[in-house]
């Protein structure tokens, strides 16, 4: 599908883009991911419909933006995560051609690398609710649509979003980049891990990390962390903490909330004994889902981190 060619044909028109290849029906949803009764009660809405003025972007794209809904995609929406931290990446998977404020047409368009390509993924703005709620990721802010519009483009790639219902990290971050991907185990680490973190996040690579648990997914333990779940590596810091020095290790959860409550979580006592411009850069007291952790506890808590960049 040609993108341009499709949006000017609607435009001359003066009809809205509707994408007859994944069209707005329990087909594209897939026959698994909800009862049967359920399926049948999803409603399809545009932006324009939810909205009085949506925006596909509103001031820069940021894994705040994001808020996953029924699906059970945090693998992928781990690896959008990262993404947005990597603004060289970006702009291959999310064309700035296209919006609702000029030459709107109910159609929009996204790239993902597939077996040596880039791949364009050509879809309409019409999204699934059930019972009134996002069935697919849904904006923190309410009318900024490029989260819901991405991951449904990569539903349309898989085949359905019922496909983007488990994963790998690892699969999403090279779709994401055409980049090479590296995994390691956390049950048996490499001694300098805390270096290899902190040399991948140098050199700008994403990172994402996942618990263990596929028969306890999304079972939230006391301490915050999730079972069977995956999440993003947004950084990692040496600092002074009391008379010696600590690695630390921060992490974003893309339910966009649920955080780890040890230490060096968002209230932990621990940030007391930092020099105040260290706790001042790095610490952000909001129940945004990101939070910093040892990297001890890291190991502990997390089963697999995943590193991509474009090179080896």
């Amino acid at each position: 599908q040609d993108f341009s060619c499709l949006r000017a044909s609607c435009l001359s028109q003066g009809v809205l883009f509707e994408d007859a290849t994944f069209p707005a029906h329990v087909s594209s949803i897939g026959p698994n991911l909800l009862p049967e009764d359920k399926l049948w009660q999803i409603k399809w809405k545009r932006p324009t419909e939810l909205e009085r003025n949506p925006h596909l972007i509103i001031d820069g794209v940021s894994r705040f933006d994001i808020m996953q809904g029924e699906i059970g995609d945090c693998w992928m929406l781990a690896a959008l995560g990262s993404l947005t931290l990597q603004k060289q990446f970006l702009g291959n998977v999310l064309p700035r051609d296209q919006g609702f404020q000029d030459d709107y047409a109910g159609i929009f368009h996204f790239r993902f690398w597939q077996y040596g390509d880039w791949v364009d993924v050509v879809i309409d703005d019409r999204l699934p609710f059930l019972n009134g709620r996002y069935l697919s990721v849904h904006p923190r802010t309410s009318n900024e649509f490029w989260p819901s519009l991405l991951e449904k483009a990569y539903a349309k790639l898989q085949g359905s979003y019922q496909h983007l219902h488990g994963g790998y990290p690892s699969d999403a971050l090279v779709d994401f980049t055409g980049g090479v991907q590296v995994q390691f185990s956390l049950k048996d680490p490499p001694p300098d891990l805390h270096e290899i973190l902190k040399a991948a996040d140098r050199s700008h690579c994403l990172m994402g990390c996942s618990t263990s648990g596929q028969l306890m997914r999304n079972i939230e333990l006391k301490n915050g962390i999730v079972q069977g779940h995956a999440y993003t590596v947004t950084g990692a810091e040496k600092i002074r903490y009391k008379n010696s020095w600590i690695h630390i290790i921060r992490i974003w959860n893309p339910w966009g909330h649920g955080e780890w409550k040890g230490a060096w979580s968002d209230n932990s006592p621990h940030w007391d004994h930092v020099e105040s411009k260290y706790r001042e850069a790095l610490l952000r007291n909001k129940d945004d889902g990101e939070f910093w952790m040892s990297c001890e506890n890291f190991q502990e808590q997390f089963s697999w981190l995943y590193i991509c960049n474009s090179t080896p």
